[in-house]
């Protein structure tokens, strides 16, 4: 995960790097599996200077693909969040 953000940082993109469906363009995921669990990772590249993490968790639900809806709903706050920051000068 930590190579992938690394990408991103140089303007580059990992291959298992997907978008994030419901949250618009520039909003990525990485999986990891480890040891039989998953773990995801959240990133926004939609600001040339930087690139924010959004969110690292571990999924814990056995079924579905579906990311939690407190995770995504996290997220968007956070992008939110990252927006506002963005938009700061200096």
């Amino acid at each position: 995960m930590g190579y992938a953000i690394y990408l991103a940082q140089r303007g580059d993109r990992h291959v298992s790097a997907k978008p994030l469906k419901g949250l618009g363009s520039g909003v990525l995921e990485v999986v990891s599996d480890h040891r039989g669990d998953t773990f995801r990772s959240v990133y926004t590249v939609r600001y040339v200077d930087r690139v924010f993490v959004l969110h690292a968790f571990q999924k814990k639900s056995k079924s579905g693909i579906a990311t939690p809806k407190a995770n995504v709903e996290l997220i968007k706050q956070r992008l939110k969040r990252a927006v506002e920051i963005s938009k700061r000068k200096g």
